[in-house]
């Protein structure tokens, strides 16, 4: 009987990734490549984002970093007595964070990767700020563009998710 499950749930996947994608336009696939070949930077290139992590608000520090340990995660950075810890399993990274925020955060590092470590090139957070910005993308809180060095802003896609560009360097 679990067989039969495993390989009905397989094959529901297989049509469900199979076919939707098939289902779409070409009118509709056209468009997400267009939409997709707009973000680029001033000199025509992808913007280098940095470093993913997901920011979670957690309830409490220590259950959810024994919980993210039991799924693999070790401790990269932060500080559990200040209520934050970033932890990795493999290239994932997760910020886990109590009491510092209200709801969930998508977050990047321009100019680091996974491991914390400088990448070049990498797009400068104002250059980012400012192609966002050159599409009509609303910042929450602009970074002055005299100023360089570590900065950070935030942009809500528009389904309220909130977005930290987080730049250390």
């Amino acid at each position: 009987m679990k067989n039969i499950l495993l390989i009905t749930l397989g094959f529901g996947s297989a049509l469900l990734f199979g076919f939707y994608p098939n289902n779409i336009s070409k009118e509709q696939r056209e468009n997400n490549v267009i939409a997709a070949s707009e973000i680029l930077t001033s000199k025509g290139e992808n913007m280098k984002l940095g470093a993913f992590s997901v920011s979670l608000s957690v309830k409490n520090i220590e259950t959810s970093k024994q919980f993210y340990e039991n799924l693999g995660f070790t401790i990269l950075a932060g500080d559990i007595e200040k209520k934050y810890l970033i932890m990795k399993n493999e290239n994932s990274l997760i910020g886990l964070f109590e009491g510092m925020f209200e709801n969930n955060i998508l977050t990047f590092n321009p100019g680091w990767d996974e491991n914390g470590n400088n990448i070049e090139p990498f797009n400068d957070i104002r250059e980012i700020q400012s192609q966002l910005k050159s599409k009509g993308i609303k910042i929450d809180n602009e970074i002055d563009p005299a100023t360089t060095g570590p900065a950070s802003m935030m942009v809500t896609d528009p389904d309220g998710n909130v977005i930290l560009f987080d730049q250390h360097r």
